[in-house]
């Protein structure tokens, strides 16, 4: 697992079974194939990704602190920004839980990018809407769109680093069973 941009699920590579730290595993019977590789994120990596997520998150919130206008205005936008930022969420994991075979049905699909979008439309609209000075709005729609960004970008890091973690959970387990027999 490496950065955003893998070319494959989790960043799986295959290896030979003879250069893998797995190598022993390869030569029971029942088992020959090839071993799989899993590279893990950077620690430089995760603090980049926790990092931007948190200022998003600051960016966000001292935005709509101070957001002029009446109250209402301000309430629609949090719940607009909560709204979008699980939203996202929402549609990280269904993306990576139907990559590689489909597992959801057509219907929760439609729900997820359904809510995503109207997230995204609903809240953008408040934003459009809101009379207020042109500069703030920039300031509020960049900020807004830097945290949904960041969150895919979290979504993953913590997918890959959840998938690392049971791919290693297999490997300790297929170790043990290789030895005791």
């Amino acid at each position: 697992m490496r950065s955003v941009f893998n070319e494959t699920p989790a960043a799986m590579q295959t290896a030979p079974a003879t250069t893998s730290p797995t190598a022993h595993i390869a030569h029971h019977p029942s088992r020959q194939r090839a071993a799989t590789v899993m590279r893990s994120d950077t620690k430089a990596w995760r603090v980049q990704v926790w990092v931007s997520f948190a200022t998003a998150v600051a960016l966000c919130g001292t935005g709509l602190a101070w957001l002029p206008g009446q109250d209402l205005d301000r309430a629609f936008m949090v719940m607009g920004y909560l709204f979008t930022l699980s939203a996202a969420f929402a549609v990280s994991k269904y993306v990576r839980d139907n990559e590689a075979r489909r597992v959801d049905t057509p219907m929760w699909g439609l729900v997820v990018w359904g809510g995503f979008a109207l997230a995204m439309g609903l809240t953008g609209w408040g934003l459009w809407r809101m009379e207020i000075n042109p500069t703030y709005k920039a300031f509020l729609a960049v900020s807004w769109l830097f945290l949904i960004s960041s969150v895919f970008t979290l979504a993953k890091t913590l997918r890959d680093a959840h998938e690392l973690a049971l791919h290693n959970a297999r490997h300790d387990r297929d170790a043990a069973d290789g030895a005791s027999t």
